[in-house]
């Protein structure tokens, strides 16, 4: 994709010529140089700011529980209380069957503001505004270009769906927060590899001996990704391949067709703190003697060493846990699949009163858990037109955004296919930051020229035209998004007013 050397906002990557190494390998292991750039960070907390409002303001208006908050909030306060789930009824601990990281996050909206919708909603709407923050700064080390990288940010700013699971309790806005942070982690060591391997030709070394500090950061942020949820998992192997892939482009740029030694190494130690951090989100369990199969090899009669006989116990745990999720087909009215998604097919309704005042005989005060319609349904197009583009003009990021933007949907697919288990929508969230991403790719191929068209007439008009084609995209997606605002956040409205929005019919939503 041309959009980091053509676009009119790009900063073209600064080096400096070096003895020995040829110009062409510097343009093809350059990256972004000015990360500082004062303007790319003002776009990045204007917008970020933006989201932030839109997420805390009225966050305790809908007052109770909301959909599966029942359980979340509760846990985190018994939490707070006896560092691990409670069940108050029986007066011993809970079986729960995630992990615990999210509750603890939650936990601390609660010991902050107490036990009540604000606190128990703010640690999510933090985590929501977060999102947009590193999505935008992702963007900007992508396309090299502020313009894209703003309107990856109000892409998500503007995304009813973003917006309803950061205004209430539940795991996934952590999840996709971790996951979203893991990928940038992987980003910055792409670029930090780049340099090194650069550095190393300068030098005479031929391969990068520094240590890759910011792939160990993805591996610990990868195990709090999986402390809120085993569906991180889902991500690994996709994950691995993008790295595999830029590690083997960086090196094949340079010149150099054998693979460093030391990569194996340094994965192990990435795998190693996933691990590490994984199992520091259980902290609570393990230094209680309280926890649901704490102790199970000792009731059970078998021998229980001081750290191997934990660490058995929660495998057991685990083990148990994993047999339930495997075997979830109960039928909810709101559960969907995954051919779905994209399509809204199956939004869930998290909240519905019945409320009067607002100026009809019929009245409605509702959350609907749904993406802003104009922008989701731009996906499905906008990921054939990744692949396209990036097969004709063979561009990193094409692979970047799709293996994720995969690897958030095809293991759901074969769950769907194979078993049938129970799932919803918001299952999708994590996938989110790379469906926009696949949006801004394309906003972006629209607004420049191939590299045979880079010069004279023929890239301005091509680049006016995109430009506005552009601008019209984004002028509609936010009014869609004001359009269907009331749903998103609970607004009363009246019956009238929400039966236009239904645009599948109530049938479908």
């Amino acid at each position: 994709m041309t959009t980091a050397t053509t676009h009119p906002d790009t900063e073209t990557p600064a080096v400096t010529p070096a003895a020995g190494v040829p110009d062409i390998v510097r343009r093809r292991l350059a990256t972004l140089e000015d990360w500082l750039n004062p303007y790319s960070w003002l776009v990045t907390f204007v917008i970020t700011g933006i989201a932030a409002i839109t997420r805390l303001y009225g966050l305790a208006s809908i007052k109770g529980y909301i959909f599966d908050e029942v359980y979340y909030p509760t846990d985190a306060a018994d939490m707070l209380q006896h560092g691990v789930e409670w069940d108050p009824e029986h007066g011993g601990p809970a079986y729960v069957v995630h992990p615990p990281l999210g509750k603890w996050l939650i936990a601390l909206g609660e010991k902050a503001f107490g036990n009540h919708e604000l606190g128990w909603r703010f640690p999510g709407a933090i985590a929501g505004t977060l999102m947009i923050l590193i999505l935008i700064r992702i963007a900007y080390r992508m396309f090299h270009s502020i313009v894209l990288a703003g309107t990856a940010g109000l892409l998500m700013t503007l995304d009813g769906f973003q917006l309803v699971l950061s205004r209430i309790s539940l795991l996934d806005i952590f999840l996709g927060l971790f996951v979203e942070a893991t990928f940038a982690c992987l980003l910055i060591d792409r670029d930090h590899y780049r340099r090194r391997l650069l550095r190393a030709l300068e030098d005479g070394s031929g391969a990068p001996r520094i240590v890759p500090w910011w792939l160990l950061a993805g591996g610990a942020v990868f195990g709090l990704a999986c402390g809120v949820k085993w569906s991180a998992l889902f991500f690994l192997p996709f994950f691995v391949l993008v790295v595999l892939i830029w590690r083997r482009q960086a090196r094949r740029s340079a010149g150099l067709r054998t693979r460093s030694a030391g990569d194996i190494g340094w994965w192990a130690a990435s795998i190693a703190l996933s691990l590490i951090f994984y199992l520091a989100t259980w902290t609570g369990w393990f230094v209680t003697n309280d926890g649901y199969f704490r102790h199970y090899r000792q009731a059970n009669g078998l021998s229980e060493p001081p750290v191997l006989g934990a660490l058995l116990n929660l495998w057991h745990y685990h083990h148990e846990a994993y047999s339930f999720h495997s075997s979830l087909t109960a039928k909810h009215p709101y559960q969907s699949w995954p051919w779905q998604w994209l399509l809204l097919g199956r939004p869930v309704l998290l909240y519905k009163g019945t409320p009067t005042g607002c100026g009809a005989p019929s009245c409605v005060r509702e959350i609907l858990l749904l993406g802003t319609p104009l922008l989701w349904w731009s996906f499905l197009p906008a990921l054939i037109a990744v692949l396209w583009f990036g097969i004709a003009r063979r561009d990193w990021r094409a692979p970047a955004i799709l293996i994720p933007a995969v690897g958030s949907m095809l293991p759901w697919y074969y769950y769907a296919v194979t078993d049938g288990r129970t799932m919803f929508n918001f299952y999708l969230l994590p996938g989110l930051p790379f469906l926009i991403l696949a949006v801004v790719y394309t906003l972006g191929a629209i607004m420049t020229p191939p590299g045979g068209m880079a010069t004279g007439k023929m890239r301005t008009d091509h680049q006016l035209l995109g430009t506005v084609i552009a601008g019209l995209y984004m002028a509609v997606i936010a009014l869609c998004f004001a359009y269907f605002y009331p749903i998103f956040v609970g607004q009363l409205i009246t019956y009238q007013g929400w039966a236009s929005r239904m645009w599948l019919g109530t049938r479908w939503w």
